[in-house]
């Protein structure tokens, strides 16, 4: 983990200092920043490819770096910038119509940048959960194959194995499967406007199991996997919340002393629901954790959602 203890002696701190490339700084890479702003040890950058966000990411103290992971040419800055990266970027979207539309091509443009030159100490990828696939309400462990059969997770997939890839060159690449995230100060971060929606959920004998983790653990995770993570190590990022979907609109609901979701049966729910939130209600999971919290030595704030969404820490 990031120091302020200098082992170097009297080199200037411009040389010994970390430097920490966020490529995709949203909100969880701004709570990440926010982090590890007061540790003198680390210097923050981050890609945007708007120009306005400047002076934002400028308040947060982010020197912010103009490219776009859609423009290749405009990555060539960043060899040798960053002694770690945290790639926080989604693939872009793309119809199932569209050539080669399984690839990920920012992240191969991301890494053909940073071979440019040295590459960095370390890197860690957020990935998804999804990338498991359905695994009918078993428990996971990052062991267990990838067979993702949705658009996106299969563009996560590819990312994965771009990384890998370059994990065999000598970088030292992370991968952190995440599910849900949520946070009650995050944009759309809690259920409740889906149940102001009325959106209905699926019966107890149609339901799925389904994962969470709260943005701050998930900023968290991200920074122990940076300095703690080993080399080409996939890491499951969740809490301990053991529930099925309905269950987790319904604690929300009774939370904010709202109705409970309507429970409809499956077939009902694919003639009334957009297959976007359909493919979720296909998939049903429980991630082991095991080495978030022995390997990544991540002690989560919000173990459950109850607590999440409340906005009360255990610690």
């Amino acid at each position: 983990m990031p120091s302020n203890q200098n082992p170097l002696g009297a080199r200037p701190a411009r040389f010994r200092r970390q430097r920490l490339l966020i490529v995709g700084c949203g909100d969880v890479g701004q709570r990440v920043a926010r982090d590890l702003r007061g540790n003198r040890g680390v210097r923050l950058l981050a890609l945007t490819s708007t120009p306005a966000r400047r002076a934002s990411l400028r308040a947060q103290g982010i020197t912010p770096l103009l490219g776009d992971l859609d423009d290749a040419r405009s990555l060539r800055r960043l060899a040798g910038l960053g002694t770690r990266v945290l790639h926080l970027a989604p693939p872009p979207s793309a119809s199932e119509e569209a050539p080669r539309w399984w690839l990920d091509p920012r992240t191969t443009a991301l890494v053909q940048a940073l071979r440019r030159r040295a590459l960095p100490q370390g890197l860690v990828y957020a990935s998804t959960s999804g990338v498991y696939g359905d695994c009918g309400g078993a428990w996971v462990d990052e062991s267990r194959p990838a067979a993702a059969h949705t658009a996106r997770a299969m563009r996560r997939a590819n990312a994965e194995r771009t990384l890998r890839w370059v994990g065999r060159q000598g970088l030292r690449a992370s991968i952190l499967r995440i599910p849900g995230i949520y946070a009650p100060d995050r944009a759309g971060g809690t259920p409740r406007a889906r149940l102001l929606r009325g959106t209905p959920v699926l019966r107890p004998e149609d339901d799925v199991y389904t994962n969470h983790i709260h943005a701050d653990d998930l900023a968290r995770a991200c920074i122990a996997a940076l300095w703690r993570g080993r080399a080409q190590r996939i890491y499951n990022v969740a809490d301990a919340s053991d529930m099925r979907m309905g269950d987790y609109f319904d604690l929300a609901a009774d939370l904010y002393g709202m109705p409970r979701p309507q429970r409809v049966s499956r077939s009902q729910a694919q003639g009334e629901l957009p297959l976007t939130l359909l493919s979720f209600m296909g998939e049903s999971r429980r991630l082991r954790t095991t080495r978030l919290a022995h390997e990544l030595r991540v002690a989560l704030r919000y173990p459950t959602v109850e607590l999440g969404l409340r906005g009360t820490p255990v610690r």
